[in-house]
């Protein structure tokens, strides 16, 4: 409990948010190191390195960090490494998902993916069972402030 200090209710306050801030920083900085892994770190060349460093400035991250990130793409620097993988899934009433994933732990995300999936009463497919069903139009980003759809 707070009590009656003014200092201790600013602290649990600052606390809050900065533990909040925290965790947007660290879904911008996977999505950057990743992009910078993929690509190369040259935000002109690479479209989606550039699309996470807007989103990232939006946020106010520190140009420091965001640098970082891309260094730690790119091998500069070392770290966990992040892996970008793809589950094809078919739910209930034959509805089909193809589930994109980036993590640094393909076990603990596959477990987590299939307990999501059988919890709705779905199940996974083979590869390539759903994915030829699909033609890529766009992509639907969660983003902590707002859900956006982009398309190509």
């Amino acid at each position: 409990m707070s009590g009656h200090s003014k200092w201790s209710s600013i602290k649990h306050k600052k606390g809050a948010a900065d533990a909040k801030r925290g965790k947007i920083f660290t879904k911008l900085i996977k999505e950057i190191t990743t992009a910078a892994r993929i690509s190369g770190g040259d935000p002109e060349a690479n479209a989606r390195l550039r699309v996470a460093i807007a989103q990232a400035k939006a946020e106010n991250m520190p140009k420091d960090n965001i640098e970082r990130a891309i260094k730690r793409g790119t091998g500069e620097l070392g770290g966990a490494t992040l892996e970008e993988l793809v589950y094809e899934a078919v739910g209930p009433s034959n509805s089909q998902f193809v589930i994109k994933i980036l993590t640094d732990n393909k076990n603990r995300a596959l477990s987590e993916v299939k307990m999501a999936i059988n919890k709705a009463g779905g199940s996974f497919a083979s590869a390539g069972s759903v994915s030829f069903n699909f033609q890529r139009k766009g992509e639907i980003l969660r983003h902590p402030r707002c859900l956006r759809m982009t398309t190509q």
